[in-house]
């Protein structure tokens, strides 16, 4: 399978599949580029379980158990693979896949 940008040149999509939780600082630059929410940021306690989804605007620490914050790959369908945000991660914890190698 072949892809082209509009101006002709070819181009392979690699769309993001995962985040390494145990790399990632929850810093967020991901999710400030990405225009297709795509991943979001979770909650994580001292055991390193994932609490939930961290909703923007609300101050929950998940009754004292929140130890860190993660960003997760919760929405993977709609990934468009522009790598933007392979580009600003700060810990190169993402995990993309070429679409030509995707499971259809």
């Amino acid at each position: 399978m072949s892809y082209t940008t509009r101006d002709g040149s070819t181009w392979m999509p690699e769309y993001l599949v995962s985040i390494d939780g145990g790399t990632c600082i929850g810093c967020g630059r991901c999710y400030k580029v990405c225009s297709r929410d795509v991943m979001h940021l979770h909650g994580v306690d001292d055991e390193g379980e994932v609490l939930g989804k961290v909703i923007e605007g609300e101050d929950d620490d998940f009754d004292g158990e929140l130890n860190r914050m993660i960003m997760i790959v919760d929405n993977a369908g709609a990934c468009i693979g522009c790598g933007a945000c392979a580009r600003v991660c700060p810990k190169n914890c993402q995990s993309h896949v070429a679409a030509d190698r995707l499971a259809a």
